[in-house]
């Protein structure tokens, strides 16, 4: 009975107790909120009726992208930087970290910074790529059809020697030169 009695003096109003805790988003009296995350509930309290919410949206970041000529800039510039927090300063300056500088040393180590005129790749269609994968296979079956004609050509040729046969020569239709 004394437990019923405690539990009821210590109840407020809007911060109901579950199990002896209160439940997500309700802040206990007389204490101002300070995680964000509470959402509005939390913050109920403290406002004003006529506040509102401030109804800038911020904007999602996005990545950024950096030319191959300022790539090369910053990399003449960090190979000229000869003193101790030196390349530090331009990252600083320059608002870089140090995986751009070594992902763009390796960038030129690889040849992909070199030329100043990007290429654009132009995607096949997938109709080329199977035409291209049907004209391969036809290829290749007709190259194992002439081998085994050139088998046959041989043998008969064997054949007609053995018998003393005289062959007809080739004329410039025939032949490979």
């Amino acid at each position: 009975m004394v437990h019923e009695m405690n539990s009821q003096t210590t109840r407020t109003p809007g911060a109901a107790t579950e199990g002896g805790r209160r439940p997500t988003g309700v802040v206990a009296p007389g204490v101002r909120p300070t995680d964000p995350h509470l959402g509005p509930a939390a913050c109920q309290a403290d406002r004003s009726p006529t506040a509102r919410p401030d109804p800038e949206v911020t904007p999602k970041a996005e990545r950024r992208r950096f030319a191959k000529a300022y790539k090369l800039d910053i990399l003449r510039q960090a190979d000229a930087c000869a003193g101790v927090g030196q390349i530090g300063a331009l990252l600083r300056r320059e608002g870089l970290f140090s995986s751009n500088l070594s992902n763009w040393r390796l960038q030129r180590r690889q040849g992909r910074l070199g030329g100043s005129v990007s290429k654009k790749r132009v995607p096949t269609s997938t109709t080329d790529k199977t035409r291209v994968l049907q004209l391969e296979q036809e290829n290749a079956r007709l190259q194992v059809r002439l081998q085994q004609a050139e088998l046959i050509l041989d043998i008969q040729k064997k054949v007609s020697a053995m018998l003393g046969i005289p062959l007809k020569p080739l004329t410039n239709e025939g032949s490979d030169s």
